[in-house]
C-alpha cells in the first residue's frame, strides 16, 4: 500500500514535461509583456520623422514633386503632396489648411512658386508645422501682392508668354484663368528641363486664376515658424533678386542653385536637401 501512494503522489515524466512546456510558455509571455509595451512606447517620443507635405504652384500639379518624393521616401520621410487648387489665395489657404489637420504628428510644409503664398497663410495657426521651406517661391508680407513684388523686382519674362482662357462662373459672371503658350513653356519656365518632358508640362500644366496675382495676402506664417529658401538664380518667373529680398526679409536659411523656376523637377536633389536639413533643425 505505501509503495502505491508513493507512486500515487510522485509526478510521472509525462506530467513533468507537460507542467514544464507549460511553465516555459507562461514565462515567456511575462517576459514579452513588459518589453513589448516599452518597445511600442519608444517610437511615439523616439526616432519619428515629420511629415513632409509638397505644395505645388502654378502651372503644375503634384507630380512636379516626384524626384522629391523618391528621395526623401528614401530617407525614411512620411510625404504627401495634396492638390493646390489654384482659385484664390484665401480659398486655397483655406483648404490646405484643412488639409493640415489630417496630417498626424509635426510637419514641415514646402511651397514651390505661388505655393509659398499659400503655406504662408495656412500655417499660421498650426502648431504643427515646426518649418516652412520655400522653393524658388513667393514669401509675401502682410497686404502683399505677387504683382507688386513683381513690379518691385523686374526681371520675369514669364508674363509675356502667358495665355488667358475664360470662363463662366457660378453667379453669372466671368473668370479668367492663365496657362503659360505651350510653345514658350520650355523657356520661360524649365530651361534646364529636357525638352522632351517640358513638352509634357505644357500640355498637363494646371492654371491659375488670374484674380490671384492681385489678391493681398494676410498671414505671415515665416515670422513665426523656421525658414528656409532656396533661391534659384537662372529663374524667368520670379527674379532671382526678388527671391532674396523676400529671403532675406524672411530671416531664411537660404541656399543659391542655378536653376529654373523648375527647380523640384530638375534639382529634386538640391530641394530634397533642403527639406531635410529644416526637417534635422527644427524636428529633431
Amino acid at each position: 500500500m505505501k509503495a502505491k501512494k508513493k507512486s500515487a503522489l510522485r509526478p510521472s515524466r509525462r506530467s513533468l514535461s507537460a507542467l514544464a512546456a507549460v511553465a516555459g510558455v507562461a514565462a515567456l509571455g511575462l517576459a514579452a509583456m513588459a518589453p513589448a509595451s516599452a518597445a511600442q512606447a519608444e517610437p511615439a517620443t523616439q526616432g519619428v520623422k515629420p511629415t513632409v507635405v509638397l505644395v505645388h504652384g502654378a502651372f503644375a500639379d503634384s507630380s512636379s514633386w516626384n524626384g522629391v518624393i523618391t528621395r526623401l521616401r528614401h530617407e525614411g520621410y512620411p510625404v504627401e503632396a495634396p492638390a493646390n487648387p489654384l482659385r484664390g489665395l484665401a480659398s486655397d489657404a483655406e483648404y490646405l489648411e484643412s488639409y493640415l489637420k489630417s496630417v498626424k504628428g509635426p510637419i514641415v510644409l514646402v511651397g514651390h512658386s505661388y505655393g509659398g503664398s499659400v503655406i504662408s497663410e495656412a500655417a499660421a495657426r498650426n502648431p504643427k508645422v515646426k518649418a516652412l521651406v520655400y522653393v524658388a517661391a513667393f514669401v509675401p508680407d502682410k497686404d502683399e501682392t505677387p504683382a507688386e513684388l513683381g513690379d518691385r523686382f523686374p526681371g520675369a519674362t514669364l508674363p509675356s508668354a502667358l495665355q488667358s482662357v475664360t470662363y463662366p462662373l457660378a453667379d453669372g459672371g466671368t473668370g479668367t484663368d492663365l496657362y503659360v503658350q505651350k510653345d514658350k513653356f520650355h523657356e520661360a519656365f524649365a530651361a534646364d528641363v529636357p525638352q522632351s518632358v517640358t513638352n509634357l508640362m505644357a500640355v498637363t500644366q494646371r492654371p491659375l486664376a488670374a484674380s490671384v496675382f492681385d489678391e493681398k495676402s494676410t498671414e505671415t506664417a515665416w515670422k513665426t515658424i523656421p525658414s528656409w529658401d532656396l533661391v534659384t538664380t537662372k529663374d524667368h518667373v520670379i527674379a532671382p533678386d526678388e527671391q532674396r529680398f523676400m529671403a532675406r526679409r524672411a530671416r531664411a536659411h537660404t541656399v543659391e542653385i542655378k536653376s529654373s523656376h523648375a527647380a523640384p523637377v530638375s534639382h529634386p536633389g538640391a530641394v530634397a536637401g533642403l527639406i531635410e536639413q529644416a526637417a534635422r533643425a527644427s524636428c529633431d
